[in-house]
């Protein structure tokens, strides 16, 4: 959580310093100096992604990241959020992958694209899906150490992430059986106590990312919190469908989790009229007002805003309304006091979107989940975008990247004394020429998918009116 100091607070903290201040200058030439504070042996941490137009954001991770739907929804976000900056974003995650696998493709996956920031989500495989064992451990703090420092060393920021949940549950409900490999004692450890493995990974994590003053995002609290508030209700509800992989809705408390403890916390925009020295007047945060008129029962303007909504596609519905993702990160409010008591349309561009009482257009009127608005399906037209991006470019793309950890590990199986080696080696790399090729084209497609949306997510002006609704007459 983050911590502000309130205004009292605040006028607290500057009315000591000033008092300091007075002091420290009263002190006589020669008098004792009070000495200089020691230089704090803490970094500061990193509380918010701190984007710039051109800026490039990796999403590095296992097959979770893979998947392409919590970061899909969370470029959502900054594509509507903040649609003057052309933000870059790469999708760096492959199935079944440890953080020593993401140390093999580092060079070419991550550090090739330049980022500022680089988020982290792995763990879910480097535990082995079994109990607390320290050698497993010691694997993974190495490993994922070594990434720490790799990104440190390319000029990146990186901000790691608990490992998500995995719900034994689910995974009992899947009904998986039992194998020669996997035993019934091993899924029954697993079942008991794997969850708890990753929450103590993430801990670790924890205080290695606050050590090195980096940004941190705890994904697991949310998942499980959401999961047993929901098993109150229903016994069997899960979002993690075989306990591994969140569907949708848990892909969205996921973007949220990011969003809530990376994210800058601006709204969407605050339309206020008001009475102000015997008049309606309107104020603005967000956008900028002009064309202003309030007659005896219509008021009207034009809108110009900086932002549009955050709208996700149909599929992310649940996980949404689990978070009250609309009210909490985007927020779009339009208030008028002041009206004589009875019902008022709200039209924008000269299309109703809702009818609301006097009270409620005092209270404030939230709109971000209205899909009436024209703000509301321009940002829909974002999402469907960048929906059609992931899985058309990106996720072949990332499927681009699993095939080559998969030959790189067959082509390892093979000693370079062993007579094949050379033959294999050549089939390699004949194969990794085609696949560079094809990861290009699929760059050049996600590309273009951009230069769409960016297209898209220019929000523009609107025409906005409240007026009285007619009274229907009783039969």
């Amino acid at each position: 959580m983050k911590h502000i100091l309130t205004t009292s607070i605040l006028s607290l903290v500057l009315a000591a310093a000033s008092v300091f201040a007075e002091e420290k200058a009263a002190t006589p030439p020669g008098g004792a100096a009070s000495p200089a504070p020691a230089p704090s042996k803490f970094k500061p941490i990193v509380d918010k992604l701190d984007l710039k137009d051109g800026d490039t954001v990796v999403f590095l991770g296992d097959s979770i990241t893979h998947q392409c739907l919590y970061t899909q929804y969370l470029e959502d976000f900054y594509y509507t959020r903040y649609p003057k900056l052309h933000i870059h974003f790469h999708n760096a995650g492959v199935g079944g992958d440890r953080a020593k696998d993401a140390l093999t493709r580092f060079d070419e996956d991550v550090a090739a694209y330049k980022p500022k920031y680089v988020s982290i989500l792995l763990g879910m495989n480097d535990g082995s899906y079994t109990n607390y064992q320290q050698p497993i451990f010691d694997t993974y703090t190495t490993d994922m150490t070594t990434l720490l420092d790799k990104i440190a060393a390319i000029g990146a920021t990186a901000i790691p992430m608990t490992p998500t949940m995995f719900d034994a549950r689910a995974a009992q409900i899947a009904g998986e059986k039992p194998t020669p490999a996997k035993t019934l004692e091993d899924l029954r450890v697993r079942d008991t106590f794997y969850n708890g493995v990753l929450a103590l990974y993430g801990s670790w994590l924890s205080g290695v990312a606050e050590e090195r003053g980096l940004g941190f995002v705890d994904m697991w609290s949310p998942l499980n919190d959401i999961t047993t508030e929901q098993r109150k209700k229903n016994p069997e509800f899960t979002m993690i469908p075989g306990g591994v992989h969140p569907a949708a809705a848990g892909q969205t408390v996921m973007a949220v989790a990011v969003i809530e403890d990376m994210a800058a916390k601006v709204p969407v925009s605050q339309i206020m009229i008001a009475e102000k020295d015997g008049k309606l007047t309107p104020t603005a945060n967000g956008g900028k007002i002009t064309d202003f008129q309030a007659g005896d029962t219509t008021v009207s303007f034009t809108f110009a805003a900086e932002r549009l909504p955050w709208v996700l596609p149909a599929d992310a519905a649940e996980g949404y309304k689990l978070t009250h993702a609309g009210h909490h990160y985007s927020n779009e409010k339009v208030t008028v006091r002041g009206l004589k008591p009875g019902k008022y349309n709200l039209k924008i561009d000269d299309q109703i979107v809702g009818t609301y009482t006097d009270g409620q257009f005092a209270f404030g009127v939230e709109l971000e989940e209205n899909q009436k608005t024209p703000e509301y399906q321009q940002a829909l037209k974002v999402a469907e975008l960048n929906e059609q991006r992931n899985k058309l470019a990106y996720h072949p793309l990332r499927d681009q990247y699993a095939q080559l950890k998969g030959k790189r590990r067959d082509l390892a199986k093979i000693a370079e004394s062993d007579p094949q080696y050379q033959a294999k080696k050549a089939e390699f790399e004949q194969w990794y020429t085609g696949q560079k090729a094809k990861v290009a084209e699929l760059h050049a497609q996600a590309q273009e998918f951009e230069n769409q949306i960016y297209a898209a997510n220019q929000p523009k002006p609107r025409k906005y009116e409240v007026s009285p609704a007619p009274t229907v007459a009783a039969k």
